[in-house]
């Protein structure tokens, strides 16, 4: 899957994975069916209890809305005193915090997720990539991106620093925003419960952890007064009352999510087993996927393809792939054939 933006007027394409389909006239409908590994979504979601009807038949509830947010405040760490705002997935958030500043300088830590510097220069700011976070410090922009862990490659910050970073932005008149929609991995590496300062807004994905990409919901927490802006932005019923539903259960079921931390552990490092098992070099990533290099990865690709496993490719590093955890001991199994061919 695929969007467009346009700074300085030319047309940049911005690569996602998740739609086998849009493929399939490059490799054709695979006779298995698709594997898709091109997505770090938990491939064994939740399953909330059967939505009720009337949470179909009418608007979301002011006490449905407000028990979400108190199950989010829970499962993420979330300061009392910090604003948390639910919107319809942590796209729409990265697309409106943006427009809520006059335009101006802006710093993002990459290579990384493709959508937040689109998001501020359609804004109207000027965009700048670094490579290091000590880099993007040196810089006099009062604005900075960091996904934390990134996308794709895994790596992390110390709270600590994204924290000073933070105040420092602040003291510029800016903002840090904080992407950390893979870290319900690890949770211990979360600014989360730091969060509610002034110049931090830390950004929550629901989906990707839970399994639960198309209930579309994620969370901005930051200070209150900015919370109060972006729910302006925002407007009444931003978030449906399926995904209040799933969100609310996910998020209070601790048991589930323990064991998944535990198993997505166990999955990752039988994931790095078999890659490196085909001669590829690990780079890093998260318990949901794993970055590898390759100076076959071009050829990697297509040969997956074409046996209906699907991976990430990067236009920027041709050398890289990155693979999404299988989903059940038959998708397992299929992988592991597949990479045994192309090494064998």
């Amino acid at each position: 899957m695929d969007s467009t933006f346009s700074p300085f007027g030319e047309t940049v394409t911005v690569q996602h994975g998740g739609d086998p389909a849009a493929l399939e006239a490059r490799f054709g409908v695979p006779t298995q069916g698709w594997l898709d590994l091109s997505t770090g979504i938990n491939p064994r979601p939740y399953v909330p209890p059967p939505i009720p009807a009337e949470v179909l038949a009418r608007l979301p509830l002011k006490a449905e809305l407000d028990d979400l947010l108190a199950a989010a405040r829970r499962a993420y760490g979330v300061p009392e005193d910090a604003g948390l705002v639910a919107a319809p997935g942590t796209q729409a958030l990265i697309q409106l915090v943006p427009t809520l500043f006059a335009p101006c300088d802006v710093t993002v830590l990459g290579p990384t997720y493709g959508e937040h510097a689109p998001a501020w220069v359609a804004a109207g700011h000027r965009v700048e990539d670094v490579t290091s976070i000590c880099a993007q410090a040196a810089r006099p922009a009062p604005f900075a991106v960091v996904v934390h862990p990134n996308n794709p490659d895994g790596r992390l910050q110390s709270v600590e620093g994204l924290l000073a970073f933070a105040d420092e932005l602040h003291d510029r008149g800016g903002v840090l925003v904080v992407d950390e929609a893979f870290i319900d991995v690890d949770p211990t590496r979360s600014v989360t419960p730091h969060a509610g300062r002034d110049g931090l807004i830390v950004l929550r994905s629901f989906g990707k952890f839970y399994g639960l990409a198309g209930v579309r919901l994620g969370f901005a927490i930051c200070a209150p007064d900015m919370a109060e802006r972006l729910s302006a932005k925002l407007g009444p019923w931003a978030v449906s009352g399926p995904a209040i539903w799933a969100g609310m259960h996910a998020l209070n079921d601790a048991a589930w999510t323990e064991q998944t931390r535990t198993r997505l552990k166990t999955d990752a490092a039988r994931l790095d087993a078999l890659l490196t098992g085909a001669g590829l070099k690990l780079l890093g990533g998260t318990d949901l996927f794993r970055l590898a290099e390759s100076e076959q990865a071009q050829a990697l690709y297509e040969t997956l393809g074409r046996a209906g496993i699907l991976t990430r490719p990067f236009a920027y590093n041709v050398r890289w792939l990155r693979f999404g955890l299988p989903g059940n001991e038959a998708d397992w199994l299929r992988l592991q054939a597949a990479l045994a061919e192309v090494g064998g």
